[in-house]
């Protein structure tokens, strides 16, 4: 009888910015045995995110770049890889971390780099994206997790979540729903990495070893493959 293979337990680094709640979805779901991953170490470009005080109450260790203290962008990332690569991560996490990566970095974690995106990327790319969704009178919105490539919130997207846009919406309240469902997708989508479903073979990402043509679609805690 073929014994059950349990899922590899992936190693993690963190990149932050700010508050670091994604970051927290990430440790309750690994502490709550939802996510087999280990994170090896938590990385600020800010001395004052409060995401810092986060992973020290988990007892994971921290770093802090403060990229002011560089005089470029790529001996920023230089500094950041100088503490990555000796930890070997399975993947490199990007939870709210606002620095633009140079080519290099994202050249040297090819296929390695995931990001969690608030809105239905190709939509909205960049800043602003629930007050453009109200704007343009979309009626969903939602969040996406991609590979990180060359452009800016591009890269092959893994998981979309939706919400319905409700009339008396404003960018806040878009913000809080988004963000909620943004807690779910982000540890799943490790997840599903950790149980070797989603993978690459050269540049194409593979579910379930099929292409993945289309982003999964996540609703009602459950993933929908429209591929």
């Amino acid at each position: 009888m073929a014994k059950n293979v349990s899922p590899k337990k992936v190693s993690l680094v963190v990149l932050i910015s700010g508050d670091g709640s994604n970051l927290q979805a990430i440790i309750d779901a690994i502490n709550h045995h939802q996510l087999d991953a280990e994170i090896k170490t938590v990385i600020s470009n800010r001395p004052e995110a409060p995401g810092l005080r986060r992973a020290i109450k988990d007892n994971i260790t921290t770093h802090v770049i403060n990229h002011k203290e560089y005089p470029t962008r790529q001996a920023f990332d230089q500094a950041m890889i100088k503490i990555i690569d000796p930890l070997k991560p399975d993947l490199i996490i990007l939870a709210g971390f606002m620095r633009i990566l140079s080519e290099h970095f994202i050249d040297h974690y090819q296929n390695r780099l995931i990001n969690i995106h608030p809105s239905l990327l190709p939509k909205y790319k960049g800043l602003n994206t629930h007050q453009q969704a109200l704007d343009n009178k979309d009626i969903t919105h939602g969040s996406s997790v991609h590979f990180v490539s060359h452009e800016l919130d591009s890269g092959p997207v893994v998981i979309q979540a939706k919400i319905d846009i409700h009339h008396t919406d404003n960018a806040k309240d878009l913000a809080a729903r988004v963000l909620e469902i943004e807690h779910k997708i982000y540890p799943l989508t490790i997840q599903l990495f950790a149980q070797n479903r989603i993978k690459f073979n050269g540049n194409q990402v593979l579910f379930d070893n099929k292409p993945l043509k289309k982003p999964l679609l996540w609703k009602n805690e459950q993933i929908t493959n429209n591929n």
